[in-house]
């Protein structure tokens, strides 16, 4: 008959160690409080947070017909996409696009805007996925917010006839919660 072996103390606390190593899961990242204009439908839930740190791209127009005087429009923004540990995962630009290092891309199209609480930086925004291409998260956004804005607005003054065609580039930051929405 073999004897019966008695766990030790360090033995049962391995053992919890490990059992919980084995049931957790990463959190699940909580949608911000943002204004009822920008919120999101429900049942989305977060499949990705970013941080954003780059430029918005203006250039100096000639009036559209009828209007008075000239203005910085918008040509395109320029980001780079951080995690939250602040490691790299994608860029932001033209479409306006995001997309992840594995070339997974969401393009989206402006739903609502609300003012950022900081009256010197960009709206924040709800945009809604009009494409995807490949599998990652960001294929699977259904919405994306933009919030938590800092810099970016457009240039005042200094965009008259002697300057049309001249780019500014304004730095910006901002947060972007993609989400996909459950049972769709």
């Amino acid at each position: 008959m073999m004897p019966i072996r008695r766990r030790t103390a360090t033995d049962l606390l391995a053992l919890v160690l490990l059992a919980g190593l084995f049931s957790c899961r990463p959190a699940a990242e909580k949608a911000p409080t943002v204004p009822p204009a920008i919120a999101v439908p429900e049942g989305a839930v977060v499949v990705l947070k970013a941080h954003a740190e780059g430029v918005q791209r203006y250039m100096c127009k000639t009036p559209p017909e009828g209007k008075a005087s000239f203005a910085w429009t918008l040509v395109a923004p320029e980001a780079d996409l951080f995690d939250a540990s602040g490691k790299r995962i994608g860029k932001h630009y033209a479409g306006p696009t995001w997309e992840d290092l594995s070339g997974t891309k969401v393009v989206g199209e402006m739903k609502a805007k609300a003012d950022s609480p900081d009256p010197n930086a960009i709206p924040w925004l709800l945009l809604q996925a009009k494409s995807h291409e490949g599998t990652g998260s960001l294929g699977q956004a259904k919405f994306i917010q933009r919030i938590a804005t800092a810099g970016g607005k457009a240039p005042e003054g200094g965009c008259d006839e002697a300057s049309v065609g001249f780019e500014k580039r304004i730095p910006y930051n901002a947060e972007y919660y993609f989400y996909d929405v459950t049972g769709k």
